[in-house]
């Protein structure tokens, strides 16, 4: 297996909790009311499995060997994935801000909440389109066999020391809950 298939596999467990973030946008928009368990839960997903694990990995591990590769880190893709994965931890912050807002009886948190979900979704599904397409398969061309085998015990490693096999797989057993809480099939198996 391929570094890149590994973190394409990722995408589609966060690609499932987006589509649960997409019904609670939709029912917080209709009800006026968050639901602040499930969307807790989203928001931790997203911090520590979609950023703390599958951000960490392309950011430590798999961009820096795109540069070592001669892939700028300034402008093209790398630059572009760099800036989006900034851009989607702001509107997690403020998707969390508007949960907070709301347990302490602001009425207009919901809606605010809504066009923090509505702009992370697109930008996120958008974010996976570009990688899965684009830029793993530049990353694959430039990668040898050496690169691919060094880069997958670096994927490993974190998972051990940085990031924990236990909590990737806690987020991937909270991707499916949530999945089933909406009735949507499960991301991968578990």
């Amino acid at each position: 297996m391929k570094p890149t298939e590994i973190l394409s596999q990722e995408h589609r467990v966060i690609e499932r909790v987006l589509d649960c973030l997409e019904i609670m946008a939709d029912q917080a928009q209709r009800q006026q009311q968050i639901d602040t368990q499930a969307a807790a839960e989203a928001i931790d997903f997203f911090r520590h499995f979609a950023d703390g694990c599958h951000h960490a990995k392309e950011e430590n591990q798999l961009f820096p060997a795109m540069q070592r590769k001669g892939f700028s880190p300034d402008t093209g893709p790398v630059a572009v994935m760099l800036y989006e994965h900034t851009v989607g931890r702001e509107a997690v912050r403020g998707m969390q801000r508007e949960v907070d807002a709301q347990g302490k009886g602001d009425p207009q948190a919901a809606e605010r909440f809504v066009e923090h979900a509505r702009r992370f979704i697109p930008l996120l599904r958008e974010h996976i389109e570009k990688e899965d397409h684009c830029l793993f398969a530049m990353a694959d061309q430039a990668f040898s066999e050496e690169d691919q085998a060094e880069l997958l015990e670096r994927f490993a490693e974190a998972e051990r020391e940085v990031i924990g096999e236990a909590t990737k797989q806690k987020y991937i057993d909270l991707a499916s809950r949530l999945a089933q809480r909406y009735e949507l099939p499960a991301p991968w198996p578990t």
